[in-house]
C-alpha cells in the first residue's frame, strides 16, 4: 500500500489544466508548492508565495504544515495559485 503518499486533482490557475499528482505525506505544503512552481513552470521565484486551496472546500493550506497533518486525502481537489 501507498501509505507514504496521497493521489490529488490539482488544478493550476495560470495554465488552467488539471493534473493528477502524488504528494508525500511528510513533506510541508510550502516544500511541495515550490516543488510545484518549479516543475509546472521551470522556474522558481522565491519572492511569490503559492498557495494551495482546497477547491472542495475552501481551506488555505499553511506552508510550514506537513500534508498528513491537512484534511487532504486520496481524491482532493486542489488549487494551486
Amino acid at each position: 500500500m501507498l501509505d507514504n503518499k496521497i493521489l490529488v486533482n490539482l488544478y493550476s490557475l495560470s495554465l488552467g489544466k488539471n493534473f493528477e499528482i502524488y504528494l508525500p505525506v511528510n513533506e510541508k505544503v510550502g516544500n511541495i508548492s515550490k516543488l510545484l512552481n518549479t516543475t509546472l513552470f521551470d522556474s522558481i521565484d522565491t519572492n511569490r508565495n503559492y498557495i494551495l486551496l482546497n477547491a472542495e472546500n475552501g481551506i488555505t493550506y499553511k506552508n510550514n504544515e506537513l500534508i498528513r497533518n491537512t484534511d487532504m486525502k486520496n481524491g482532493t481537489k486542489l488549487i494551486l495559485i
